[in-house]
């Protein structure tokens, strides 16, 4: 389904537009709904944080070529606990958090943008 939606926004966008670049990490927001805490993370790729109850890897974050600004791209397994099934893996795209959510009852995760230095 997510791979649908980049392949449709792929193709709708201009050739220079396509071109992504792979951040040295990115920036993620987590709240955790029961006690309303929020944590900015910043997370160099290939690394793991852990936050609350979470463990947070981040394969890696992409951006528009040109534009590190832009919409960020990132590549995330999410682990609750000490469960070995992830509760997210996949990619989560800053402007359409929604697009590929993590559903859990009590944390939400999403990533705000990718790192450049």
């Amino acid at each position: 389904m997510i791979r649908a939606a980049l392949l449709a926004l792929t193709l709708a966008a201009p050739a220079a537009a396509q071109e992504a670049v792979t951040a040295q990490g990115a920036v993620l927001r987590v709240l955790d709904k029961q006690t309303g805490a929020v944590d900015d993370l910043t997370v160099p790729n290939g690394t793991a944080v852990e936050v609350g109850l979470l463990s947070i890897g981040l394969g890696e974050c992409r951006y528009p070529a040109g534009n590190p600004s832009g919409d960020a791209f990132a590549q995330l397994t999410i682990h609750y606990r000490d469960d070995a099934e992830p509760v997210f893996r996949g990619w989560m795209i800053a402007s359409s958090p929604a697009l590929s959510a993590m559903e859990h009852p009590r944390y939400d995760v999403w990533p705000l943008r990718c790192t450049t230095s």
